[in-house]
């Protein structure tokens, strides 16, 4: 993920015909290489002129400068949890283990859980991620609604599986219907990595 002190994007582990019909080539094609790239692009671009302005002993913005790094980062790290967390219909796994216990001890069953993932997603003001995510000190799973990459983060909570809601995850392929592709994303989950997240430290 990172190369010499700056960000790369990471290669996907699908093809970009992978995910289709759910998600189609031209979308997926278009979302990692364009959307995801450009936040790759803005996050070192700020990170060199960070190391310029204190080379050169310069002046900045640090609210203005701090802000946009966060969003930048942010989308870059929440793509590639998304990438990960995706898998061609049928080779994602299935649910089980310590996850699956977890989420039917905190939710009652994985209807109800996938219901509240589905709500926090679909109703997201304007741009940004429905989360499940791990609270280490009471051990519980717990939905993010993140605006933006960066705003309603849990700090220190671990990520366990993140759905895009920004429009450029969908658009092609859904237009301005968010619920269909919030439905269609419970066909590509790869639960195979999403387990393992949550068993790793």
């Amino acid at each position: 993920m990172e190369t010499s002190g700056l960000y790369s994007l990471p290669k996907l582990n699908y093809d970009y015909n992978g995910l289709v019909p759910y998600i189609s080539e031209e979308q997926l094609r278009i979302h990692h290489q364009k959307h995801h790239q450009a936040y790759v692009n803005g996050a070192n671009a700020i990170l060199e002129k960070l190391d310029k302005a204190r080379k050169d002993g310069a002046d900045i913005d640090m609210k203005s400068t701090l802000k946009e790094l966060s969003f930048n980062i942010g989308g870059h790290l929440l793509h590639s949890l998304f990438w990960g967390n995706l898998a061609p219909a049928g080779k994602g796994g299935k649910l089980g283990g310590a996850l699956a216990d977890s989420i039917n001890n905190e939710f009652g069953s994985f209807d109800r859980f996938k219901k509240e993932f589905s709500q926090a997603a679909t109703s997201v003001e304007g741009s940004g991620w429905a989360a499940l995510s791990l609270c280490k000190q009471t051990n519980r799973p717990i939905i993010m609604q993140i605006e933006k990459h960066n705003t309603n983060v849990y700090p220190t909570f671990k990520i366990l599986m993140v759905l895009d809601v920004f429009e450029h995850a969908y658009y092609i392929d859904y237009k301005n219907d968010r619920a269909k592709f919030v439905e269609a994303f419970w066909n590509i989950v790869n639960w195979d990595e999403v387990n393992r997240r949550m068993q790793s430290k």
